[in-house]
């Protein structure tokens, strides 16, 4: 696969996996309770999980190919 096909692939798959991961992340958020150390230790934490498949992405798109 081309650097550039490999590319254009996976910045569609992160706009679509950022969106449906905010997306539920919100609907979940809609049913924790209100308080404020709950929003915060979720919100923190839904914040960072994102962050280990958007590099596994991002390192596959930056990958060279083998021959």
């Amino acid at each position: 696969m081309s650097p550039r096909l490999r590319k254009a692939l996976g910045l569609i798959a992160m706009l679509v996996g950022l969106i449906v991961y905010a997306g539920a992340a919100a609907a979940i958020a809609d049913h924790l309770p209100d308080h404020w150390l709950v929003n915060l230790v979720y919100f923190t934490v839904a914040g960072l999980l994102w962050i280990y498949p958007a590099a596994r992405l991002v390192r596959w798109m930056q990958a060279l190919d083998p021959y």
